[in-house]
């Protein structure tokens, strides 16, 4: 793109081009969403053959949004119930204007979208996001600002070695990822605080020594430990130095944080369970955690997390993105490349399962996410292999949508 062109389109010709010229000057065809299909996948998050209804924030469902000028654009997540009243909103709609959109989806019903609805509206943001990379040809880390890393440095969870803990968290570091990450010791339905709390030191213990002097290592409290026990555990491993620990009590109360954070000195992470900006401002920007566990869909997709990561950077907080599904974590690593400040992402069980459904997914090797040239997301799905459990074409509203008089979104 030439000097001039790049002004016509990002600043207005002399005398104003519209909007619409602009976007024409960009190569962005001028389109509308036709129809918006849904896709029940063959395996859950966890890889296992996907036999129920998966729970909306762990669900791999496919999303496809079409247009009729031909883009497709592929997302993940949500349940059906709540993707039929986001994507009809949908319908007609220039699948390009993604925060207006969005706004649309989060707003348009008047109550404010909870995490179950917020999932649903993220797999179809990050679908708009792959259709405008596609429409451009472009991967959607350039619509972002591009590359501010040439890789996302990874943990594991749950790494797949045989052997002691010390002996996984070894082989861990040995493939190349930057951190081994573990739970509480807790075994069976019955959790004696004091014992949980010793075995889990004498874990960390062994952890630490197998990742070495200049190995990582973090670990997940996983909102387990009530508050008296969560500062012993985590005063007891201070010494042994982990990246970050994580979810150190309930989610519920975020402003918890105020009085945790005298209480410890280790890297607080937080957040896999928070849904949209308003949820994390204040952790954020009173310096509350360290890292955001912010991830895709669960907070509404690429258009909210990257206001969240926005306040991040402003604050000084880094990112350990939480995993979901393999089509959100391609779509973690176009945000966490884009980002400019501390990033690490989860991968489960190495990254290494397979995804029969998906001939390109993301990129991993030596441990680390590797951003590719591919338009869009850089995902390929193979719908023969899907069971299609939503289709919707026609537009349908519950209650007015409201402009002000410049077409901007306001609450009915």
């Amino acid at each position: 793109m030439n000097r001039r062109t790049f002004l016509n389109v990002f600043l207005g010709a002399a005398g104003g081009a519209s909007l619409a010229a602009r976007a024409d000057a960009a190569g962005l065809p001028k389109s509308k969403i036709t129809r918006v299909r849904y896709y029940k996948t063959p395996t859950d998050a966890a890889g296992r053959p996907n036999t129920r209804q998966p729970l909306f924030n762990q669900s791999t469902n496919v999303v496809l949004v079409e247009t009729d000028s031909g883009l497709v654009g592929v997302g993940e997540g949500g349940s059906d119930n709540m993707m039929e009243q986001c994507a009809s909103m949908l319908i007609g709609e220039d699948p390009f204007r993604t925060d207006r959109l969005w706004q649309l989806m989060y707003r348009g019903y008047f109550y404010p979208a909870g995490r179950e609805k917020l999932h649903a509206l993220g797999a179809l943001d990050v679908a708009l996001w792959d259709l405008k990379g596609k429409a451009l040809g472009v991967p959607v880390y350039q619509l972002l600002g591009g590359l501010s890393r040439e890789y996302v440095e990874c943990y594991s969870t749950g790494f797949p070695a045989p052997g002691t803990p010390r002996e996984v968290a070894k082989a861990c570091v040995d493939a190349g990822f930057r951190a081994y990450r573990i739970s509480t010791d807790s075994r069976g339905p019955s959790m004696d605080r004091f014992e949980n709390v010793n075995r889990t030191f004498e874990l960390c213990q062994q952890v630490r020594e197998g990742v070495g002097r200049d190995g990582g290592w973090c670990i997940d409290f996983h909102t387990e430990l009530d508050m008296p026990d969560a500062v012993a555990l985590a005063n007891l491993i201070e010494p042994l130095r982990p990246y970050f620990v994580e979810d150190l009590v309930r989610s519920e109360n975020p402003g918890i944080y105020r009085v945790l954070r005298h209480q410890v000195k280790v890297p607080i992470a937080v957040g896999e369970q928070f849904g949209p900006k308003w949820e994390w401002n204040e952790l954020i920007e009173q310096h509350l955690i360290d890292y955001a566990r912010a991830t895709i869909p669960n907070v509404g997709g690429i258009t909210e997390f990257q206001k969240i990561a926005a306040m991040c950077e402003t604050h000084y907080v880094g990112l350990v993105p939480h995993f979901t599904g393999p089509i959100s974590e391609a779509a973690m690593v176009h945000c966490c490349a884009a980002f400019p400040g501390p990033a690490l992402m989860e991968l489960v069980m190495g990254g290494t399962r397979p995804w029969p459904y998906l001939n390109h997914s993301y990129d991993l090797k030596d441990g680390k996410l590797w951003p590719n040239e591919r338009p869009g997301l850089g995902v390929e799905v193979d719908v023969s292999q899907l069971q299609m459990i939503g289709d919707y074409t026609e537009r349908y509203a519950l209650t007015p949508l409201l402009r002000r008089p410049d077409g901007s979104f306001t609450n009915w």
